[in-house]
């Protein structure tokens, strides 16, 4: 028997009734595959159930949104903590550089930077994110747009540290790649076996890093489910193998361990010995990359599973910036390491016989690092469409959760822009010169949002603590980090200014757009309509004319369809159709709804698709004008004219597209007039529907309207000449 699914009709004017569509083969599958798994989440639930207070409680979360899988935290691993994983290659050697090498080093240093470490990560990951920030989520998803939707009611200037926050995280996710890789394939350069090669081939590094960034990309259409599953487990080898280096340099002389003391950390901050001074705080931040990541990926593999993961992934953290702290004040005096030119403590605490294996580690965690800043950089480009700031983008979702997806055009932005940096920057160390910069502004301007939630939905005590602690902390990150702006900063800064305009502009042009936008009731305009389709002296410009709208209303029509139907030529056709498409969170919804107005000439429909269908607009159509013919609704079309796989009750199909145009004569500031002209420019770059829809083979006809804001008069012509 073939599995067949209902597509049902909404509950309008005589509606008719339902059509059967037969599965896909993959569609059976995961149909199949939701099924089952329900199936074995109720037993569990229902085992816990039998377990006592405990069970009960297991039982309570895995039925909400803290839910833990073990499949899920094995892609947290792997999509979530590659940023954040990577931080100790480089932060104690960071350290080290700014306080004059080795030699330089002793307790009272060493102490205040384990000490400034561990509360940083503290304090910033464990406090701001996980416990605060991941709490605040909307619908599952994480991330400062996902937080400005929860808070944009409390005042429009919201949308200011909004947008430049998501604006920094894009340009930080373009930089993380490349100083992740091109540093994690630098230490290729310090096994002996190799040293000679790289030595003769100087672009050898950078010839490896872009054909890793390139590879990394290319796979980024199979989703962040089956490249985190491998991740995972690499990352889980990596956090695991941190921990027993750090474990082995400790070696039991756990007094190391009282730089857990705050107080190490504030006093070597302002201490006369600290030769980096406050740009220190620079340092210490490299320990946070990737905090940002956790919140911003929550919606990727769930809350429940980054809360499961995240002790394991600190303990191993914390023991490794401690067991390097250690191998410094063992070898501070060590004479074999006083001549060289930069000193490594992760690498160099290794044998040489370990070290082979951590130089293969840091390059796999450097991938890894990347597409935490990729997944999240996917999130945020989808939830900044959603608000109108960025302009609709083809969307796919290669997951079984809409949590996860991709967008093929920011995947090539991101690769493109990031082989830009390389092109720049050439090696980490330059590249390191820019990072970090935008992500202290991205934390900034989190922590304003997160109060002004705090402010408006819990303690306002509570949210001024919280503003006070964190701006503190978060400011001096970013006073440090300023420190680079002549060696690579600008960078940062000037991708951060390119895509805050983007955004900026979009939505002050969609502003404007949505402004002047009208809509018309339909005892309006069906008195025109009705005379214009019995009017015989117009030739039919289509059977069917379809216009595609944006506005979800089914009760009214939008004044530019009317406008279209009867500028210049009169649009006379047998029936017109406005229709408009939603996206719904389920993966294989296939749902319309008909509003006729009482007529047989004028059908407005509502098209509702899960998030995995295939928009096919044109397709969906014709099954629709079929079941209006059959219900009767619509009238049979029959052309006289022979129709290839077509249906022979219905007519032609002509789809008009409406794109706006700002007249030359409109009243409107040079600031809007530009954010128009910026608008337009993004929009074809960018795409449009007909692309989206699958319009292309069916002709669409791309129609200009003049944007009318408000029109200053022009001024009249003087005749010139001599009147005969």
């Amino acid at each position: 028997m073939t599995d067949t699914v209902v597509l049902p009709r909404g509950n309008f004017t005589n509606a008719p009734k339902v059509s059967r569509r037969v599965l896909t083969k993959e569609e059976r599958a995961e149909l199949t595959k939701q099924k089952e798994q329900q199936r074995r989440e109720a037993e569990r639930l229902a085992k816990a159930e039998s377990r006592g207070p405990i069970g009960r409680w297991w039982a309570r979360v895995q039925s909400g949104p803290d839910k833990v899988t073990f499949s899920m935290a094995i892609v947290a691993l792997g999509v979530v903590y590659g940023d954040i994983g990577t931080s100790p290659l480089y932060t104690a050697q960071t350290f080290l550089s700014g306080q004059g090498g080795l030699a330089n080093a002793n307790e009272e240093s060493v102490y205040g930077m384990l000490s400034l470490v561990f509360w940083s990560i503290t304090l910033i990951t464990t406090v701001k994110y996980v416990l605060i920030a991941m709490r605040i989520d909307n619908k599952g998803e994480g991330g400062i747009f996902a937080l400005y939707s929860l808070i944009r009611r409390y005042g429009a200037w919201l949308a200011i540290p909004a947008m430049l926050g998501g604006a920094a995280f894009l340009a930080d996710s373009v930089l993380t790649p490349a100083v992740s890789i091109s540093s994690a394939v630098e230490g290729l350069k310090t096994l002996p076996q190799l040293e000679g090669l790289f030595r003769e081939n100087e672009n050898l590094t950078l010839m490896i890093t872009v054909v890793i960034i390139v590879a990394l990309f290319a796979v980024q259409s199979r989703g962040t489910e089956s490249i985190g599953k491998v991740f995972g487990s690499l990352v889980l080898v990596w956090f695991s193998f941190l921990a027993v280096a750090g474990l082995a340099n400790i070696g039991g002389d756990w007094s190391i361990l009282a730089a857990l003391n705050p107080v190490y950390g504030v006093e070597f901050l302002f201490s006369p010995h600290n030769a980096a001074g406050v740009a220190l705080m620079g340092t210490v931040f490299l320990s946070t990359t990737g905090a940002e990541a956790l919140y911003s990926d929550m919606g990727h593999v769930g809350r429940g599973n980054i809360y499961f993961t995240w002790p394991f992934i600190k303990v191993a953290l914390v023991l490794n910036y401690f067991g390097q702290g250690a191998w410094i004040l063992r070898n501070q005096d060590n004479p074999a390491l006083a001549n060289l030119p930069t000193v490594n403590p992760f690498f160099q605490m290794m044998t040489p016989g370990v070290r082979y294996a951590a130089v293969i580690l840091s390059v796999t965690a450097g991938i890894i690092a990347s597409q935490a800043l990729i997944t999240g950089a996917f999130t945020m480009v989808s939830e900044a469409t959603g608000l109108n700031w960025m302009p609709h983008l083809q969307v796919r979702y290669p997951a079984r959760t809409r949590g996860q997806l991709y967008i093929p055009t920011i995947n090539v932005v991101l690769c493109a822009a990031t082989l830009v940096v390389l092109a720049i920057f050439r090696d980490s160390e330059h590249i390191s010169a820019a990072y970090g910069l935008a992500l202290t502004i991205t934390m900034i301007t989190t922590t304003i949002l997160l109060a002004v939630y705090l402010w408006h939905n819990s303690s306002r005590l509570g949210a001024v603590v919280f503003t006070v602690v964190f701006l503190a902390i978060q400011i001096l990150f970013f006073i440090a980090s300023m420190a680079k702006f002549l060696h690579g900063g600008w960078f940062t800064l000037l991708l951060t200014v390119a895509i805050l305009t983007i955004m900026y502009t979009w939505n002050e042009g969609t502003k404007l757009e949505r402004a002047q936008r009208r809509h018309m009731a339909p005892k309006d305009c069906l008195p025109a309509l009705e005379r214009l389709h019995g009017d015989f002296r117009i030739p039919y410009f289509a059977d069917n004319i379809v216009y595609l709208t944006s506005d979800a209303e089914m009760k009214r029509l939008d004044t530019d369809i009317f406008f279209s139907i009867f500028a210049d030529h009169p649009k006379r056709a047998r029936a017109w159709w406005a229709v408009s498409v939603q996206t719904t969170d389920e993966p294989f919804t296939r749902e319309y709804s008909v509003e006729n107005f009482g007529t047989n000439y004028l059908f407005r429909v509502r098209i509702r698709l899960g998030f995995k269908v295939n928009q096919s607009i044109p397709a969906y159509l014709h099954q629709i004008m079929h079941d209006l013919s059959r219900s009767g609704e619509l009238p049979q079309q029959k052309s006289i004219y022979p129709k290839v796989d077509a249906d022979p009750k219905i007519g032609t199909i002509r789809y008009v597209l409406i794109h706006k145009a700002l007249m030359p004569e409109s009243k409107i500031s040079s600031r809007g007039a530009l954010s128009l002209q910026i608008k337009y420019a993004i929009r074809h770059v960018a795409g449009s529907p007909v692309k989206w829809f699958g319009l292309a083979p069916y002709n669409p006809l791309v129609e200009t309207q003049p944007l009318f804001v408000s029109t200053r008069r022009v001024p009249g012509l003087v005749r010139v000449g001599v009147r005969r």
